[in-house]
């Protein structure tokens, strides 16, 4: 009877184990397992705080606003939040959201906002108007980034003074050798129909004018928050390559969030990638 319950215990622990399924896990760049509170006092202690995200992912948008809240709850006025997902050129309606001119349906429908706004992009919103947060857009209007997709910075040029207002000052430096840059061309099909050898020149300006109005909005002392997908801030390339002198000065946290079959321990092509990687399994369903 003893062996019998022994064996009961051991196939009732064995199997309890293996439902233990955990949905992420935090690495420092370096591999070394580590704790969403260790991911939080970095954050607490930086300047510039940037969340490379996969669009789509759940647990990476849980993040975030549990993220912008804990920092709200130490770093109160100090805290600023921007977005790639939000344009330049929609500044004035969010503002006018934020400070209660206008309804949330009036952002909705004229904001241009990403399909999975509502879900994943909103609750961040509503908690910086409850808050008095400010929240900045800092992408270049889509329409600009496709004109340098199409023909190169020169066609920005032509473009008029008003227009160039939610746009990074030209011309931008740009380097091809840049590694995020320079893989992203030749990860592309060169037969393919929607090639383009300024893709990585379309990327660089959004990466530009991100910078631009993430300075244009920070004051010393403060805290900028930024939302972006991981490629504009992965290996402090992208984004942090035009965030000068300010990179050298300030604090700068880069988190990366990655998916991976097993989440054991971090690959050797994330290390590095971020102050932080978020694991996630790769098969977490997306939220579009």
């Amino acid at each position: 009877m003893k062996n019998i319950v022994l064996f009961l215990l051991m196939f009732y622990s064995l199997g309890v184990s293996s439902q233990n399924k955990e949905a992420f896990k935090i690495f420092q760049g370096d591999g070394k397992i580590t704790s969403y509170d260790s991911l939080l006092n970095a954050c607490k202690a930086a300047d510039f705080v940037f969340f490379g995200e996969l669009h789509d992912n759940p647990i990476a948008h849980w993040l975030e606003i549990e993220l912008t809240q804990d920092l709200y709850k130490s770093r109160q006025k100090e805290l600023v939040i921007g977005a790639e997902m939000f344009e330049a050129d929609v500044q004035l309606i969010l503002d006018e959201y934020l400070n209660g001119r206008i309804k949330a349906k009036d952002v909705e429908a004229e904001a241009r906002i990403w399909t999975n706004y509502k879900t994943d992009y909103k609750p961040i919103v509503q908690f910086c108007k409850k808050n008095c947060i400010p929240f900045i857009a800092t992408n270049i209007p889509h329409r600009y980034a496709a004109m340098v997709n199409k023909g190169g910075f020169n066609e920005l040029d032509s473009l008029s003074k008003e227009a160039k207002k939610f746009i990074a000052p030209l011309p931008i430096e740009y380097d091809e050798n840049i590694k995020c840059y320079k893989s992203m061309l030749a990860m592309m099909d060169s037969t393919d129909e929607h090639y383009s050898k300024n893709i990585p020149k379309a990327q660089a300006i959004k990466d530009a004018t991100m910078a631009y109005f993430i300075l244009e909005h920070y004051k010393k002392g403060q805290l900028f928050l930024h939302f972006n997908g991981s490629y504009h801030s992965n290996n402090r390339e992208g984004i942090i390559t035009y965030l000068k002198p300010e990179k050298k000065t300030y604090k700068v946290v880069i988190i990366n969030t990655e998916t991976q079959e097993s989440i054991s321990e971090l690959t050797e092509e994330a290390k590095k990638t971020g102050d932080f990687v978020i694991v996630i399994p790769e098969n977490m369903p997306g939220s579009y």
